[in-house]
């Protein structure tokens, strides 16, 4: 769900997207120097008809408009784009509405149900898997369509065609999802259900930055509630925040409630292992956001395809980008502090050539695009695979080591190519009144300012005794690390719960930490989502986690790091330590927690290491 529209008191993201035109979006004069590269000008000026109330099967009547090419007659392919955000004034959905049509496209954008100018009411994909359908009908029905439909947007517009997908339409043809990771299901060990869950964890701030006023209990255009974002985070019980800021929310609660292994989430329409589909998808993503969730996704549709549009028409482009920026790259592309250089793809002739190849039937309109298409972070240039992982992708493992005493960056905790032959133990204690603060990643929607996604130095972090740390050797030769990463460590607590969360950081030579990947899980879930098991008191388990993916180059004089503790945040919610639920718990109690490493108990790191 990695929505980064949220409350104008977090950040100022979603006025922008209300009030400015998306980078490269300049029509008339040339872009400066460096700039994200423009969106290609149109043939056609283009007409809209607004608020069409269109009909569902249950009588609900949804909000729309339609955008026209002028003067052109006859059925057209047609675009759908739907979303919570306000139609008329959402600039992520107008002006692609507007640029496609300009090339020649029907294209379609509709308030969801409960939001706006719709009718019904509003939850998180209330109605979507038959509205969706419903709408693919209504538009095949008209004289101005062909009927073949393609879809596109980002974020809750990406993850909705995720969704649509799973009907199995037959008028749905090709997608553009972007960002849309969030809608990733029943997968694995993976849960991710709408970006609300990672590890059994909660995703604090950015559910918090988006419920209370995207998803309150208010139909419609919700004033945003003017209160300090970041003074909530901390005050407990977390379920009754949006409460407590004026805002209530069905969904912030009722997301709370339900366990990871609960079945209503399967009814929702969250993507899972057995889903089959078939649309032509092209999956845009970045590395600090749900890239490997959506890099899952395209590896489901293709496995599951019920037609060769399917199984051959998954691509996907993963930037260096953050959330919903791919587009906005430029010849000195920041990511939080770190400059990944020239990031820019020609997005929008990309985009054009997509529909043209499977709205239009040119065939030879995606002829060159490779199936990937990653940039690595580091080496700050584009590769090209027919594949993900990349085939020369060799999963390698490090492993934690130390003297007994890692804590911080002044200790003796060491990465090592072999397993630990003597047994040693780092211990540190998690205090949930003093969390380790989140830095860089996909970190948003806290109302701190210097809470901002992307890289950044963690050096200071780094000096917390609650942080273990353990830190390779100087690189003789270059590493490059492209794929997906994981952990298994082995974990002791006095407490009957904790939270585990790893780090992967490149360490430069001037001392500066940069984050790379990190992830959590609530201990509990260890064995899977549906065996919650408490602790026994210093009992030895292995604890997965999942560090999600990346495509990063660390050059000769770097070095690999990775923390270790107990708590990212508020990017994630504080586990209280008492075996209890936490969201409804007002008290914690502090834990002492204990990473071993030895032959028996091998503490390690699976990096997917390029040769």
């Amino acid at each position: 769900m990695r929505r980064r529209v949220q409350l104008a008191v977090g950040c100022a993201w979603a006025l922008t997207l209300l009030t400015a035109a998306p980078a490269g979006s300049a029509q008339g004069a040339p872009p400066a120097p460096g700039a994200p590269y423009p969106r290609p000008k149109g043939a056609y000026e283009v007409e809209v008809q607004r608020d069409l109330m269109i009909p569902m099967r249950d009588g609900v009547r949804l909000a729309t408009d339609l955008y026209r090419p002028k003067g052109v007659t006859g059925a057209l392919p047609t675009i759908l784009i739907r979303l919570p955000y306000n139609k008329a004034a959402y600039r992520a959905a107008t002006v692609p509405a507007d640029f496609f049509a300009s090339h020649g496209y029907a294209v379609v954008v509709q308030d969801v149900r409960g939001k706006f100018a719709s009718e019904g009411t509003f939850r998180v994909y209330e109605g979507d898997m038959t509205d969706w359908p419903d709408m693919f009908d209504w538009i095949g029905a008209q004289s101005w369509s062909t009927g073949k439909v393609g879809t596109y947007g980002c974020s809750y517009l990406g993850e909705g065609q995720i969704l649509a997908a799973q009907t199995r339409h037959p008028r749905h043809v090709a997608a553009i999802a972007q960002a849309a990771g969030g809608n990733l299901g029943r997968v694995g060990r993976r849960r991710e259900f709408w970006g609300s869950v990672e590890g059994g964890a909660f995703s604090i701030s950015i559910n918090f930055g988006w419920m209370p006023v995207f998803a309150s209990t208010e139909k419609g255009a919700k004033p945003m509630p003017n209160v300090d974002l970041a003074s909530y985070f901390r005050t407990l019980p977390v379920i009754d925040m949006p409460d407590r800021a004026g805002s209530p929310s069905w969904d912030w609660r009722n997301f709370l409630e339900r366990s990871p292994d609960d079945p209503w989430w399967d009814r929702q329409g969250y993507l899972t292992a057995d889903d089959s589909v078939g649309v032509a998808t092209l999956h845009v993503t970045s590395w600090f956001d749900l890239a490997a969730e959506a890099l899952e996704s395209a590896r489901i549709f293709q496995a599951n395809a019920i037609n060769d549009r399917a199984r051959d028409g998954q691509y996907a482009i993963v930037s260096p980008t953050v959330h919903c920026a791919s587009e906005a790259a430029s010849a000195q592309t920041m990511v939080g502090d770190l400059n990944v250089g020239d990031a820019r793809l020609r997005y929008w002739e990309t985009y054009l050539a997509w529909y043209d190849r499977w709205l239009r039937g040119n065939a030879r309109a995606l002829d060159g695009l490779p199936k990937v298409q990653y940039y690595t972070i580091g080496r700050n240039a584009w590769q090209a695979s027919d594949r993900w992982p990349a085939a020369r992708m060799r999963e390698t493992a490090i492993y934690l080591d130390s003297d007994g005493g890692a804590n911080t960056r002044n200790g003796n905790g060491r990465l090592t190519s072999r397993a630990p032959t003597r047994a040693r133990v780092d211990t540190f204690t998690y205090d949930p009144d003093r969390p380790v603060p989140a830095r860089g990643g996909s970190i948003c929607c806290t109302g701190n300012p210097k809470d901002q996604p992307g890289s950044f130095d963690n050096a200071d972090i780094e000096l917390r005794p609650d942080v273990l740390v353990y830190t390779g050797e100087v690189l003789r030769d270059g590493l490059e690390l492209s794929g997906p990463i994981r952990a298994y460590v082995h974990l002791s607590s006095d407490a009957p719960d904790t939270d585990l969360t790893v780090k992967l950081l490149d360490v430069y030579p001037d001392g500066k930490s940069m984050n790379i990947q990190e992830g959590i899980t609530r201990v509990r879930y260890r064995d899977g989502f549906d065996k919650a098991r408490m602790m026994e008191a210093g009992k030895v388990y292995e604890v997965p986690v999942d560090l999600h993916a990346t495509s990063w180059y660390l050059a000769p004089g770097h070095r690999l790091r990775v923390q270790v503790s107990s708590s990212n945040f508020p990017r994630f919610d504080r586990n209280l330590n008492t075996g209890g639920r936490n969201y409804d718990e007002t008290t914690w109690r502090v834990a002492r927690n204990a990473v071993h490493h030895s032959g028996a108990a091998a503490s390690r790191l699976i990096l997917p290491v390029v040769r």
